[in-house]
């Protein structure tokens, strides 16, 4: 038998083998509310949303926070309790672990699902339609980030295509609408 026929019986097996054993970065879960606690020492947060339910999630150094990729910047939450937060998670055994964080502050997060109509010159703005036809277009933070329903990063303008199913968070600053968060659908 020939090594090339080796390669092509093997081959197969070997990807779906990699394919198995690499899990996919994908976020599962956001979770937006006020932050209650910060625990620099366990590496959590823990975040009480609008219905009373608190979540703890856990930040490692592949976490970002308000799109700087350091704990660093996790850790400086400590002291900002009161404050609102949204938190892309995706959950890891029995824990939720954090892709990103974003403070917002006193500032009220509104989630806004629809389809990506139009990206603004160098993606600095998004127009969603929603389900009733209506149009909103967001500004996109410096630090937003994007689940592509394959990873999860920091926006970039590839990061969302027109025509995209979309959930996107955000919070009103000086009268426009602030994405902080791109989820796919």
């Amino acid at each position: 038998m020939s090594l090339s026929s080796v390669l092509r019986s093997v081959l197969p097996l070997l990807l779906f083998s990699l394919a198995l054993a690499v899990p996919a970065v994908r976020a599962d879960d956001v979770v937006t509310g006020t932050l209650t606690k910060v625990d620099t020492g366990a590496k959590t947060v823990t975040v009480k949303t609008a219905d009373g339910t608190e979540h703890v999630v856990k930040y490692t150094g592949k976490t970002t926070a308000n799109g700087a990729k350091s704990v660093a910047h996790a850790t400086d939450l400590a002291g900002k309790e009161g404050g609102h937060v949204i938190v892309h998670s995706t959950t890891e055994g029995t824990d939720k672990v954090a892709y990103s964080i974003h403070y917002v502050g006193d500032k009220t997060v509104d989630a806004t699902e629809g389809t990506v109509e139009d990206i603004g010159k160098d993606g600095k703005t998004v127009t969603v339609k929603t389900a009733d036809g209506t149009e909103k277009t967001f500004d996109v933070a410096g630090h937003a980030t994007a689940d592509t329903g394959k990873d999860v990063g920091v926006y970039t303008a590839d990061a969302v295509k027109k025509g995209a199913h979309v959930t996107v968070y955000s919070t009103e600053e000086a009268g426009k609408s602030i994405a902080h968060v791109f989820s796919h659908l």
